[in-house]
């Protein structure tokens, strides 16, 4: 089969490997669709201790089942099914309680796991028995299947915010995180939604969402807006998906008394330490915490508000590529000219 092939650092060839082997507790998945995240151009840039190159990576996922092992239950040949990133392992307390997102061994497709940017994508027997792998049907596309995993991310992340009914919500950075977050804060009972964002592009298409009030940060005084569109008190919840520790630090600052702040968004190694007096935090009871990945669960549950059109991805995806040009998928997310760029390994 053909797969892009991470050959090391900074080095991304797309060649010929052997098709995965099924055995009696696996089966093969026809690749269709499959996106790039961000996390997989800082593998490509820097790498990761989790992924040996050289190594296939990707993991926002969908497809078809070609192949079940005897012994396999979950899945069987035909079924359309997406398929998340983060793998419990099933042993350690954390993956026990249902948090494995927070597992020490941090099993994930795309890393430990050979992952999607490939015709075939071999799902292991712990894949099918603790992974995040969901069946859909024909009312979704494969794009939009696919794209499940990052919106399970989202569902976590609200959920550690302890979104709510007649809450209202400010979301800093409008990728395709931020999106999702709109129609998702929507499903979770917001009665406000506020959107800021610096990029005027990304701005523009999440204007398609239907925020109550988009800010653009370049030129207004995002804490002071906020804190107008929210009568002075400062929203319930402020989620910050970017990477930007001013954001983080103006979530503080805005966030009303007895809210919450999830740093949802990851920095760089090289970013300086995010300055907070903490006095803000004390006198405002509120919290501040940060999530990352997902669970299964919240992947299966991704998958059913697509399925009912709760949440909306098909305006995010702005590119497609077949597999032999993921060179230049991988620019247009290295150059940020476009939100979701997906690769089809069967075009």
């Amino acid at each position: 089969m053909k797969a892009a092939v991470l050959e090391d650092i900074g080095r991304v060839e797309v060649r010929e490997v052997c098709t995965p082997t099924v055995d009696d507790h696996s089966a093969l998945l026809r690749v269709e669709s499959v996106a790039i995240c961000g996390s997989d151009m800082r593998i490509i840039r820097t790498g990761n201790p989790r992924v040996r190159p050289p190594a296939i990576i990707g993991h926002e996922t969908a497809g078809v089942i070609v192949e079940a092992g005897a012994e396999v239950t979950r899945v069987k040949v035909g079924d359309r099914v997406a398929v998340g990133a983060d793998v419990p392992c099933g042993q350690c307390r954390w993956c026990r309680n249902g948090l494995g997102n927070n597992c020490a061994i941090n099993y994930a497709i795309g890393y430990q796991i050979p992952g999607s940017f490939a015709e075939y994508m071999l799902l292991p027997r712990l894949v099918l028995e603790e992974g995040p792998v969901t069946a859909f049907g024909d009312v979704l596309d494969f794009d939009e299947a696919a794209l499940a995993e990052p919106l399970a991310c989202a569902i976590n992340g609200l959920e550690m915010a302890q979104m709510g009914l007649g809450k209202t919500v400010v979301i800093i950075g409008l990728g395709p995180i931020g999106c999702m977050m709109i129609d998702l804060c929507r499903a979770m009972g917001a009665v406000k939604v506020i959107a800021v964002q610096r990029s005027r592009l990304r701005m523009e298409i999440a204007r398609q969402y239907g925020a109550d009030a988009y800010i653009a940060s370049e030129d207004e005084d995002v804490v002071a807006r906020c804190l107008e569109e929210t009568d002075g008190e400062g929203p319930d919840v402020v989620m910050t998906t970017c990477g930007s520790v001013e954001a983080h630090e103006q979530a503080i600052e805005m966030v009303a008394h007895r809210g919450v702040v999830n740093l949802f968004g990851g920095l760089g190694k090289d970013v300086r330490p995010m300055s907070v007096l903490s006095n803000v935090i004390h006198y405002k009871e509120c919290y501040v915490t940060g999530s990352h990945g997902c669970v299964p669960r919240h992947h299966e549950l991704a998958v059913r508000l697509l399925e009912k059109g709760k949440v909306r991805v098909k305006p995010l995806i702005t590119h497609r590529f077949p597999l032999s040009q993921i060179k230049d998928a991988l620019a247009v997310m290295e150059n940020k000219q476009g939100m979701k760029v997906m690769v089809k390994p069967q075009a």
